[in-house]
């Protein structure tokens, strides 16, 4: 099951027209606004093609099945949270939020030992990094800096990369505005 209101935040945050993504989905206006009205429900190969176009992971459009009906929009347990990311080799990252309907996501990623970004990447976010374990290398520009357990951090809107070149796995939670997972 897709989560339509995900859908539009990740649509309108990609300052896509409901028009436009039924456009490129090669589907109807009215099909598109079922789908994020959660009338229509949509098939694993539509599923493939929107995660495509709003490049998210497909497993962000689905809406995990809460526990219990009263937890639904409320609680994520740990076992149900979404993947999601660009896929880099050596980072996980996994979504924290119960959905993405806050002006902010929350995200837990994993950063192996020996890994990198393999390329500096700018998101028109503003973030704030918070280090659960391990070392990680930021890079900003020209210069890196190394964080670790308990220290935090900012990106405004600029290129940044990042690299694990320590023997231990760097755990982060970001707080993402506006969402775009």
């Amino acid at each position: 099951m897709t989560s339509g209101s995900d859908l539009r935040t990740l649509r309108k945050n990609r300052s896509l027209t409901l028009a436009q993504l039924a456009e490129a989905m090669g589907r109807s206006l009215g099909w598109m606004s079922q789908v994020e009205r959660d009338v229509s429900r949509i098939n694993s190969d539509d599923l493939l093609k929107l995660a495509r176009i709003l490049d998210v992971a497909p497993s962000l459009l689905r809406q995990p099945q809460a526990e219990a009906p009263q937890e639904e929009g409320r609680i994520v347990r740990a076992g149900r949270r979404r993947a999601v990311g660009h896929r880099f080799e050596g980072l996980t990252e996994a979504l924290i939020s119960p959905d993405l309907t806050d002006s902010f996501e929350i995200v837990h990623s994993s950063f192996l030992p020996g890994h990198s970004l393999p390329e500096p990447v700018r998101r028109e976010t503003q973030e704030i990094g918070f280090m659960l374990a391990g070392q990680l290398d930021l890079t900003f520009g020209d210069q890196t800096f190394t964080v670790g357990p308990g220290d935090s951090f900012r990106i405004r809107n600029e290129p940044y990369s990042w690299s694990n070149p320590y023997s231990e796995t760097a755990v982060a939670l970001w707080v993402i505005s506006p969402p775009i997972y």
